[in-house]
């Protein structure tokens, strides 16, 4: 009787993205991505240790497809900006790995290309070395929110997301105006979470990145170096 066909490290990924394309990650297994490929689980488990790991392989090839054919171009921010873009774009195709990639550290070459990109740009920002892992950290956590809030949001049914605007406009256009006066005033101007993502993005991100313009160029003109922020700015 012939064995069982051994599947290669990269033949196993690939049937994980294509399952995760149709379930979610708290429904994925190892056992369901065996069954699927026609193995049991230890044969898979000579690849990845756990689940967990087998999960961030899949999402460090995201980002692996982020950076492919990527030429650093323009300042530092464009830099950051056109990268962050890249890898919103990427983990659009497969939303259910963005919270896996906000949730768990990768070590992956996906994940040490778009570190070394973000750092060599704080450098070329005129960051000061001892500022730049933190610089890069709340880029990294901002980057990772809104990617995977928006991951959430495009996740939802065309039909969960009608009920959505309707209570939305019941709650809005609805609100007293003698305990909710603001939310009365500005009712027909406020949006919905899901609308006009993309502007969002870009302007929060624009906005942090001014922020570490800023302060950069308090630390230049200074004489003495500025105190970092405390909180994630």
């Amino acid at each position: 009787m012939a064995g069982r066909r051994r599947w290669s490290t990269e033949e196993i990924l690939d049937a994980a993205a294509e399952l995760l394309r149709t379930s979610d990650t708290d429904s994925f297994s190892v056992r369901k991505l065996a069954a699927a490929l026609g193995t049991d689980s230890s044969s898979l488990y000579r690849h990845f240790r756990s689940k967990t790991e087998l999960l961030r392989a899949v999402a460090d090839r995201i980002l692996l497809a982020a950076v492919d054919g990527y030429h650093p171009e323009g300042d530092w921010k464009q830099r950051i900006t056109a990268l962050a873009l890249r890898v919103r774009e990427a983990f659009r195709q497969q939303p259910q790995l963005a919270a896996v990639w906000g949730r768990y550290a990768s070590s992956g070459t996906g994940s040490r290309l778009v570190m070394e990109e973000v750092l060599q740009a704080l450098r070329a920002a005129g960051v000061p070395d001892e500022e730049i892992p933190a610089r890069y950290h709340r880029i990294a956590i901002l980057i990772a929110a809104l990617i995977a809030s928006e991951a959430g949001v495009s996740a939802i049914t065309p039909e969960e997301q009608e009920q959505g605007m309707e209570l939305f406009r019941v709650a809005v256009l609805g609100a007293d105006p003698e305990r909710f006066p603001a939310l009365a005033h500005f009712a027909r101007d406020v949006r919905p979470l899901g609308v006009d993502r993309r502007a969002a993005f870009e302007e929060i991100l624009a906005a942090h990145l001014v922020h570490i313009e800023a302060h950069r160029a308090g630390f230049s003109g200074a004489g003495t170096p500025s105190t970092p922020c405390d909180t994630p700015c």
